[in-house]
């Protein structure tokens, strides 16, 4: 591996979970395309750039800053499933597995940042 982030297991997680958004906003409406489509799909993104934007090459208080980004943007991911689901543009099934993958992502977010 060529970058220290991939071998980061919470960069990996992130970017698997980018993926099943990127899967899932392609059920949701054309009317929401540049709506809720857009912003969770960068929120999703966001988590796995963050990690990997500060991890190579930088301080650890300033990887933590970075974190704290990636953590922000897992909560904005959680919070548009909510508003998929109170839309009904998101079934409970994919809402429970998504937020509780994103729960667990959070986490791990967290305990990285809190061992530097």
């Amino acid at each position: 591996m060529a970058f220290k982030f991939e071998s980061l297991q919470v960069w990996q997680r992130a970017l698997d979970l980018s993926d099943e958004i990127d899967q899932l906003t392609k059920k949701f409406p054309k009317d929401e395309l540049y709506v809720l489509s857009s912003q969770i799909k960068r929120a999703a993104d966001s988590v796995v750039l963050n990690i990997a934007e500060e991890c190579t090459g930088q301080t650890n208080p300033v990887f933590k800053t970075f974190l704290g980004y990636a953590l922000r943007s897992g909560i904005e991911v959680v919070s548009c499933l909510f508003i998929g689901r109170k839309r009904k543009i998101i079934n409970d099934s994919d809402f429970n597995k998504l937020y509780d993958e994103y729960q667990t992502l959070t986490k791990m977010i967290t305990a990285l940042r809190n061992t530097l």
